[in-house]
């Protein structure tokens, strides 16, 4: 840190050129990080890190894609990386061969993203033995805080390739996570999490977290069991982007391709979703920490809607995923041994504004506040799923902590039976989002 790309684009194409290559392409970044644990006010662990990695890709002129990878950004382990790509390209496949995306040269809308120095670490350590301090403090009950974390990070990122193509970008952020656990005699310990993002230490909501870990813990502590049975259900914001996240493979137009997901070429355009719903992809959204203006492949990030008032609208492509399907690269691709595709950052929406549910007024209602287990709980393939979770049962505004249940059903019919969803959207660390109403999802009591 810093990269000097100019200088390395200039290197890159001078090797290119005494190795007799014509066409490559480079993806790379280097990040400087920094975190701290502490317990009961001492530090408990302190990392801190300078990594960098570079994606080399060279076509030979049969046309053939060879990819090597290294950690070394200086002309000798470029040159090395070139070296190596060139000769792993006669082995690189015919059918389907990777190319540039058509938009690496496209031009760039402006994207602010901050960048700041990282604080000393005595500094992260004094702030999060704060935070601890105040959390113990705020309830008896409360007797550890036994996963927490401060974390800061600085990174750069960039693409150039044979055709011109530069793009370069740098950001910073920091993040806080605060999870405690209480003791109480005859009573089963109860635990509540949060967390927080924001490009500086200064600008972290550190009084929110805490607020947020202490409330959330204390309405555990009088908890009861649930019979099993059908329950209208209201997702935090934060486990409805989850149980998005864990069923991505819907809208991955690689794991279409591959047969590995719910969706196939055809269902663009379907309804899927109840018609209350939106759903976008923003890398670019203001809320975003993360932010980036292009992906691993040089192409512009963008809004995409994924889904629009129940229908789906696009898949999240590369390059050589949007050939195939006769789309266009949506900003979603990762350089590596094989070129993959990921989501941003989700952004959810009511496409029809309802107010008929709420907290205070509903009876009977199962309020989510965060899935466990998903690794082990979601069958993505097949759509189905079955979670414990942290919530409660609420009753015209009164709140029973659920001892212990489990949530199942099939997500598909999940995205149909939506009921409403809010107008209010919370930011959390994967998006942007309101609370969104299921009617009769599966809860089975412990």
């Amino acid at each position: 840190m810093p990269l000097a790309i100019d200088r390395l684009a200039e290197q890159v194409s001078d090797s290119a050129r005494r190795l007799g290559i014509h066409q490559y392409d480079v993806s790379g970044s280097a990040v400087e990080e920094t975190s701290v644990q502490v317990e009961k006010g001492e530090p408990k662990q302190v990392k801190a890190s300078q990594r960098s990695g570079v994606t080399v890709r060279v076509w030979n002129e049969q046309g053939q894609v060879g990819i090597t990878s290294t950690s070394e950004s200086d002309l000798p382990g470029l040159e090395l990386a070139l070296q190596t790509a060139l000769e792993a390209s006669q082995f690189g496949i015919r059918e389907h061969a990777p190319d540039f995306s058509p938009e690496a040269t496209a031009l760039l809308e402006p994207l602010e993203i901050p960048n700041y120095d990282i604080e000393a670490v005595p500094e992260l350590i004094t702030a999060l033995a704060d935070a601890e301090q105040q959390l113990l403090a705020s309830h008896p009950a409360i007797a550890a805080v036994p996963y927490n974390g401060l974390a800061r990070r600085r990174s750069e990122g960039f693409y150039l390739n044979s055709a011109g193509a530069l793009r370069s970008e740098k950001g910073s952020y920091a993040s806080l996570y605060l999870y405690s656990k209480t003791e109480q005699a005859d009573r089963k310990p109860r635990s509540a999490g949060a967390f927080r993002m924001a490009h500086r230490l200064a600008d972290l909501d550190f009084s929110g977290c805490v607020s947020e870990t202490a409330e959330k813990t204390i309405s555990h502590l009088d908890y009861r069991p649930i019979a099993s049975g059908k329950y209208l259900v209201c997702f935090s914001p934060e486990a409805f982007l989850q149980l998005l996240g864990a069923f991505s493979n819907l809208f991955n137009a690689q794991s279409i391709l591959d047969r590995q997901s719910l969706s196939t070429p055809e269902s663009l355009g379907t309804v899927i979703a109840s018609p209350l719903l939106n759903l976008y992809d923003d890398a670019r959204h203001p809320a975003n920490v993360g932010a980036t203006a292009f992906d691993g492949e040089g192409t512009p990030t963008r809004r995409l809607p994924l889904i629009e008032s129940g229908v789906l609208k696009n898949f999240l492509h590369s390059a050589g995923t949007a050939k195939r399907l006769g789309a266009s690269p949506t900003g979603h691709a990762n350089l590596g041994a094989k070129v993959t595709v990921s989501p941003h950052f989700g952004v959810v929406e009511a496409a029809e504004a309802r107010s008929e549910l709420n907290l205070e007024t509903a009876e009977s209602v199962v309020l989510i506040d965060d899935l466990q287990a998903l690794h082990a709980g979601v069958q993505a393939l097949q759509g189905s799923f079955s979670l414990p979770f942290d919530g409660w049962l609420v009753n015209q505004g009164d709140r029973s902590s659920i001892e212990s249940a489990t949530v199942a059903g099939d997500f598909r019919e999940l995205l149909r039976n939506i009921v409403q969803v809010d107008a209010i959207a919370q930011i959390t660390p994967g998006g942007i989002a309101p609370a969104v109403w299921v009617e009769g999802l599966s809860i089975t009591g412990e």
